[in-house]
């Protein structure tokens, strides 16, 4: 259920992956219809409503907006109660701070629940790879069983998470997408601080950002650390503070950033550090 980015993106890798599709439900308005329609034909199946859909698969993925999750369900779960005999053994949705509880109308049907969040990001105009891409699954034991060997087919890797820290989990995913984006945004503007178009910016930092990435790949965080905090160096550190005041967004995140560094990465002249960032 659902023609957006995420649906698109999961239809495809299933039907590739050789999984059978019977239906895509969209809702029941035209640009919704629209995408269903371009999506059933890439993957075989038939375009559909809510009010319309067969039902005929034994398992529903819903790939909606968190906020829709439980309407949605409950609406199938509507339909499955006038269709004693229906084939509905499974119901997965993909919100990464949801429980499988939001599927809780389709339980009372019989239907075994789980979430399964791929910690991967989803954009127009991209195709990642789903190798080695972690899922996170909870929920009910038959329906954990189905999404791993799901995620196995796909390529991914699978791992439980407890509900209560559902949440926490989100928040880390939140950090390493969406947030590090906001990072590399205030990196276009330190950049502009030392008189740096944002695009500039953004084409001079990638080799450094890529060869950082591989470190910590390769290496881990300590051993990638490098820089004045390394070197106990107060007086370079004390030149960037009054650098980026006239920013003064850009110099609290330094400020958050540095007292991170000094806590848990390797540095010396600790309290000189400190103070200076006071």
């Amino acid at each position: 259920m659902g023609s957006g980015k995420l649906a698109g993106f999961l239809a495809v890798s299933l039907h590739s992956a050789g999984f059978k599709i019977t239906e895509i439900i969209g809702r029941d308005v035209p640009p919704s219809l629209r995408r269903a329609r371009v999506l059933a034909k890439k993957v075989g199946a038939r375009a559909v409503t809510a009010n319309s859909a067969v039902l005929d698969a034994s398992l529903i993925w819903f790939c909606v907006p968190d906020g829709e999750i439980s309407a949605a369900c409950a609406g199938v779960a509507d339909r499955l109660a006038n269709h004693a005999e229906h084939q509905l053994r499974f119901a997965f949705h993909s919100s990464g701070a949801l429980l499988s509880r939001e599927l809780q109308p389709l339980r009372r049907s019989g239907v075994a629940a789980a979430s399964v969040h791929p910690f991967m990001t989803f954009v127009a105009g991209t195709r990642p790879s789903l190798k080695d891409v972690p899922f996170a699954i909870e929920g009910d034991r038959a329906a954990t069983q189905v999404a791993r060997q799901i995620v196995r087919a796909l390529g991914g890797e699978s791992f439980s998470l407890a509900a209560k820290r559902k949440a926490a989990y989100h928040a880390w995913a939140t950090m390493s997408s969406p947030l590090l984006l906001a990072l590399l945004v205030t990196l276009e503007e330190a950049a502009g601080v030392a008189g740096l178009t944002p695009d500039d910016a953004r084409r001079k930092s990638l080799p450094i950002i890529r060869q950082t990435l591989a470190n910590y790949e390769k290496l881990g965080p300590a051993r990638s650390f490098t820089g004045p905090f390394v070197r106990g160096d107060t007086t370079t550190v004390a030149k960037h503070l009054a650098a980026l005041k006239v920013n003064p967004e850009v110099m609290e995140v330094y400020r958050a950033l540095a007292r991170g560094a000094i806590k848990k990465l390797p540095t010396k002249n600790q309290a000189a550090l400190k103070q200076i960032l006071e």
